[in-house]
């Protein structure tokens, strides 16, 4: 459980002009996040675009980042859906040997009753070899995986350790970690309350500004864990404008542009989502100026 306090990023999966894959930039990026400080690195998440990216190509992702990472961080899987009985499969039929967690999103677009939300996470539960770290996204699920039912997964099932809570919802996340086990960590999946949230007692984030300036954002959660408010916002207010900026059109085209500027990887998404506009793309460029990225 230990591996999974602090930073972990969100991968993004980097495209060629032609929609390939971008195996050398994913080799930059890794090893960029490695060196800086980064904890752990989550493969195949929304940020990935893993809803575009096919399964076989998801396998090659699987290989090659394991192969680049060589077990030097901790490595998780984003496997998740609203089939359960897909996600069972997958978990099942898919080489785990490399990978020290699950990351899977609570069921979207079905709009399922918070019953059927801690059916779907106790079927996956009962046959993953894997801990599992829940996430609960409701602006991209249109369905809310209330405190309460994240806590009854957490105490019925010891392979359930964690949940990323990405609602933007300070009260929910005060709610988690003032009912939470013990040893259940509560995670923000929210780059902007990141901070907030390790002060009150959460374990740290999966976060998306993170894996472009990982030492920056990696050292603010570790003050934020220690208690060290004063130095800790010191940080998060100089990431603000680009934490801010990231997130303005699209996630993950803002991220994307930012990694483009640091000359990591290009900017290209598949559709339905469109690259960073010009204009956000020279907003990101003069924010990394004033952190003396350029």
């Amino acid at each position: 459980m230990t591996k999974f306090i602090g930073t972990g990023v969100a991968l993004i999966t980097p495209f060629n002009a032609d929609l390939s894959i971008d195996f050398e930039g994913l080799e930059r990026l890794v090893e960029y996040n490695i060196k800086n400080g980064t904890e752990y690195l989550v493969i195949s998440g929304t940020t990935g675009e893993s809803v575009t990216v096919t399964a076989e190509e998801k396998k090659e992702l699987i290989k090659f980042i394991s192969k680049v990472n060589n077990g030097r961080l901790p490595l998780v899987l984003g496997i998740g859906g609203n089939n359960t009985a897909s996600i069972i499969n997958e978990i099942k039929t898919t080489d785990l040997s490399s990978i020290d967690a699950i990351l899977s999103v609570s069921p979207y677009y079905s709009k399922p009753t918070q019953e059927g939300i801690y059916q779907h996470f106790k079927a996956i539960a009962e046959v993953s070899p894997k801990p599992i770290i829940l996430y609960n996204v409701p602006g991209r699920t249109s369905s809310n995986m209330l405190p309460e039912t994240t806590i009854r997964l957490a105490k019925d099932f010891e392979n359930i350790i964690a949940v990323k809570e990405a609602g933007n919802n300070v009260h929910q996340y005060l709610e988690l970690l003032r009912k939470k086990p013990e040893d259940f960590l509560v995670l923000s999946g929210d780059d902007d309350l990141a901070l907030g949230v390790a002060l009150a007692g959460g374990s740290g984030v999966i976060s998306v500004i993170g894996q472009a300036l990982p030492k920056e954002f990696s050292e603010m959660i570790r003050l934020g864990i220690a208690g060290r408010a004063k130095e800790a916002y010191k940080v998060h207010f100089d990431l603000m404008p680009i934490t801010r900026l990231i997130f303005s059109e699209n996630n993950p085209a803002g991220i994307k542009a930012v990694l483009e500027a640091l000359e990591i990887s290009k900017s290209y998404v598949r559709l339905p989502l469109v690259e960073a506009t010009d204009q956000l793309k020279k907003d990101i460029k003069i924010a990394l100026k004033d952190l003396g990225k350029s």
